[in-house]
């Protein structure tokens, strides 16, 4: 059976960063693409450009902050649930989910939650709530399922390169911790560490303080396979050398590649 990539990817403003977007389109070729933080109105997503580079486009932008979209390489995405349910009142463009290639995808942009403590931070543990119940449906729903993206938890300290400077930041906190522990306790696989036990694997480095230059990172990108897809799992990655580009988000590309399911033949 054919392997199909899947990545995630916090693209920190689509249009600033398309064309760091569309080298690492045209380079790696994934089959599925979870984009965070678009940080652009509908209207400005930039669909003909990724149709031209070979993917169909799901998204759901918000003005100068959030967005998520959802990406099929030579497919299109069928669009499942729009928002997170559980507050009718929240209007943050958060979550998209889709079925691509077979598979249920669960693209979310989870809360920052900083300053905390504050009205932020309580924000980030009520939405993570409201994830984890949505989630158990999909844990349990007997199809593969995904749950990709920026998920602003640093699971353990052996996620961060120096967790002393970060103890007071909401990604660290006990409680953000917990819920990423229950969350997984439904039966979700966290396929970077699975897969990478003893490494670090960091996928996030801030602009401050030569972080880049100097591979002080954290791990706040996950992929979590729920048990119908989780035996599938061939293997896991972060291409780091996107986040060496000029012009770059502080993200790079997390991915996963599973088998199991035929990959649409390309016109090429």
């Amino acid at each position: 059976m054919s392997a199909l990539k899947l990545a995630t990817y916090n693209i920190n403003g689509i249009r600033t960063r398309l064309p760091v977007l569309l080298q690492w389109l045209a380079k790696e070729q994934p089959d599925i693409v979870c984009l965070q933080e678009l940080k652009a109105v509908d209207a400005d997503f930039p669909v003909a450009e990724l149709r031209k580079a070979g993917y169909g486009s799901l998204w759901h932008g918000q003005r100068s902050w959030n967005g998520v979209a959802i990406l099929a390489r030579d497919g299109m995405p069928l669009e499942s649930r729009r928002g997170l349910p559980g507050d009718p009142e929240d209007t943050q463009s958060r979550y998209l989910e889709a079925a691509v290639h077979g598979v249920l995808v669960g693209c979310l942009y989870l809360p920052n939650g900083n300053p905390q403590p504050g009205p932020k931070f309580d924000y980030k543990l009520a939405w993570f709530d409201r994830l984890i119940t949505h989630a158990a449906t999909l844990c349990n729903a007997g199809i593969p399922a995904v749950l990709a993206g920026d998920f602003n938890v640093v699971p353990t300290d052996a996620d961060i390169y120096n967790p002393k400077s970060w103890r007071k930041d909401a990604l660290l906190q006990p409680e953000s911790r917990a819920r990423y522990t229950k969350l997984l306790s439904q039966g979700w696989l966290d396929s970077l560490r699975h897969l990478h036990p003893d490494e670090p694997m960091f996928t996030f480095w801030d602009y401050f303080r030569q972080h880049w230059q100097r591979d002080a990172g954290l791990r706040i990108d996950h992929l979590l396979l729920n048990p119908e897809l989780a035996p599938r799992l061939q293997s896991a990655g972060v291409d780091r050398w996107v986040r060496g580009l000029e012009g770059t988000s502080d993200h790079a590309p997390t991915w996963i590649t599973f088998t199991g399911y035929a990959v649409p033949a390309s016109d090429d």
